[in-house]
């Protein structure tokens, strides 16, 4: 007998309401930030030791500063981390984090590899598989041979990569340095000329005041400062002031996936309930199962039981299967949560994939509810694109960038299908830290000027070999905010075209200002020379001068006043009801 199949797209959370009786939609913001830190002025030597510092004290935060090593007799002992050789074996419990890279000799379980390939699901493990530094066992215990410790992990590669990268772009000295030392010399000589052919002293004072280059000088800083100001008011820090200029002349943008053009977070966005069962329903078993799981998906289906007002029901009895499923009762039922052919190995014998219309290998993660013994209906979960991201990637073509392109660690089918959602011609999945410089490195070599947009630990060394790198600075790691000399301090995508436009009207004032500081200087000194205007008019014109310039670089401080300030404020989520899960953002 057929089955009649209710889907809900969660694309409207209230969709879900309509479902479930008494209950409330009540959504809550979760401010995602990070501490603002003050942007100091420093050389390229001193922030290559900056960096390297700072992913010194990211590697101490992601990997284990202790690892269990098991002997020959099965005996196990804390050792450092720093002391792993290439064979040793070593014990991972469920929340720990990867000491070394090394193959799994025994045990499965589900790894968050986000920090390394940037991942966005949690990656299923078992005997034989590959596990890397720095990323996290979420469940199951595994014993793990050592394959590479120490600064031979793909963990220790990523710090020679951002050395190399950053040694490739050390700065020439500033062309206008070269020449102001001949300025002092040709004034005085005007000067000399002048008393030489006049005797007149007065003209003589009169051209010292006028060729004082103040409104030469005030060409750039002044516009600097303002640009500087108008992307701070918009959560854009700027550590490099020599990159707003930059930034026009950007015609290529690369762009990480996973929490860049990606929230980074796994939700919720399919509830497809079987026969007669209500979403909230399936909702409901699914969410109270897996209330004591650690696992990513246990935490979506919370978050969004929470926010939907689906009170959760205290499980008996419960047992979690690493990486497979879990298994409980809830309200007298067994529930089963988790992989179908979980679900199929303990006793659910119909064909409940029939009704799936959804793609794994897209990036969506696919968990079955069954209750005593028969599939009530099934969840899909994943990654969701930012909502700004097509028309943020929209709006640099408007501006004049020609190529757009997304890499990611992530397998091709999902960063395929991302890409079609936000309309980016060009994706290449499947890529390391190092795979991702290479191909930064050779979209610059067919003379590109390019951009890298990323968040974490992976996207570093990419981030320090594009001419500009921009770290999403809410969601993004310590290390990638000091590699890239650009932080979007509140992940708003549509701040990279702003920062183009505001790019190209920095340097159009500056041109502005040196082209008058210029003319100013050269007619003062013509008709100073001629007698026509003696030193306090002289001195009056200097002053007029240079406010000229301040007041043409102040229309800078106004620019992106139609886009939304940023402001750095928490924001306290509501107390859960006792007994409720409440969903926390790492």
């Amino acid at each position: 007998m057929s089955e009649t199949v209710h889907e809900v797209h969660l694309h409207d959370p209230q969709t879900l309401y309509r479902h479930w009786e008494e209950s409330q939609w009540s959504p809550w913001d979760v401010d995602l930030s990070t501490d603002r830190e003050q942007w100091e002025t420093m050389d390229d030597r001193s922030l290559v030791s900056f960096i390297l510092g700072s992913l010194m004290v990211a590697e101490e935060r992601i990997t284990t500063k202790f690892s269990g090593l098991v002997g020959a007799d099965g005996s196990e002992e804390e050792v450092a981390a720093s002391e792993l050789a290439v064979g040793d074996l070593i014990r991972i419990r469920p929340g720990d984090n990867v000491a070394a890279d090394g193959v799994i000799v025994s045990g499965q379980g589900s790894f968050n590899q986000a920090t390394i390939t940037g991942e966005s699901l949690p990656a299923d493990k078992k005997t034989g598989d590959e596990v890397f530094a720095g990323t996290q066992n979420l469940t199951g215990v595994l014993e793990i041979k050592v394959s590479r410790a120490g600064t031979d992990t793909t963990l220790g590669r990523v710090r020679e990569l951002i050395l190399a990268a950053e040694k490739t772009k050390l700065p020439l000295m500033k062309i206008v340095d070269q020449y102001m030392g001949f300025y002092t010399p040709l004034v005085l000589v005007i000067g000399a000329l002048v008393w030489a052919f006049t005797h007149d002293l007065n003209r003589v004072i009169a051209v010292f005041v006028v060729s004082c280059p103040c409104a030469f000088i005030l060409a750039t800083p002044t516009a600097m400062v303002a640009a500087l100001s108008a992307a701070a008011r918009l959560g854009i820090l700027i550590k490099n002031v020599a990159d707003i200029e930059l930034a026009a002349r950007i015609n290529a943008f690369v762009f990480d996936k996973t929490g860049t053009l990606t929230t980074g977070q796994l939700a919720v966005s399919r509830l497809a309930p079987a026969g007669e069962i209500k979403p909230a329903e399936l909702l409901r078993l699914a969410a109270s199962a897996e209330k004591y799981s650690n696992h990513p998906t246990a935490k979506a289906l919370a978050q969004l039981a929470d926010e939907a007002g689906v009170p959760l029901v205290e499980p008996r009895d419960f047992s979690e299967a690493a990486g497979r499923g879990v298994k409980a009762q809830v309200n007298g039922s067994t529930v089963l949560v988790g992989r179908a052919q979980w679900l199929k190995e303990n006793g659910v014998t119909e064909d409940f994939l029939k009704s799936v219309d959804l793609n794994e290998t897209e990036g969506w993660s696919l968990i079955f509810v069954a209750r005593d013994h028969r599939c009530v209906g099934w969840v899909g979960l994943q990654d969701k694109t930012r909502a700004e991201a097509r028309e943020s990637l929209a709006g640099l073509k408007e501006n004049g960038v020609r190529r757009v392109a997304m890499i990611s660690g992530d397998r091709q089918a999902v960063v395929t299908r991302v890409a079609a959602e936000i309309g980016c011609e060009e994706a290449k999945g499947d890529c390391l830290p190092q795979n991702k410089v290479e191909f930064v490195r050779s979209v610059k070599a067919k003379g590109y000027r390019v951009a890298v947009v990323g968040d974490g630990v992976n996207d570093a060394p990419a981030l320090a070999a594009g001419d500009i790198g921009i770290a999403m600075g809410a969601a993004g790691s310590e290390v990638a905010i000091h590699t890239a000399t650009i932080a979007l301090m509140n992940n708003d995508l549509r701040r990279l075209p702003f920062l183009i436009k505001l790019s190209r009207s920095t340097r159009a004032v500056i041109n502005q200002n040196f082209l008058f500081g210029l003319l100013f200087i050269v007619v003062g000194l013509t008709v100073t020379s001629l007698g026509y205007i003696g030193p306090i008019p002289a001195a009056i014109l200097h002053n007029v001068g240079s406010l000229i310039v301040i007041f043409n670089s102040a229309r800078l401080v106004r620019k992106g006043e139609e886009l939304e300030h940023f402001h750095l404020e928490p924001v306290e989520p509501p107390r859960a009801a006792p007994g409720q899960l409440t969903p926390k953002m790492a």
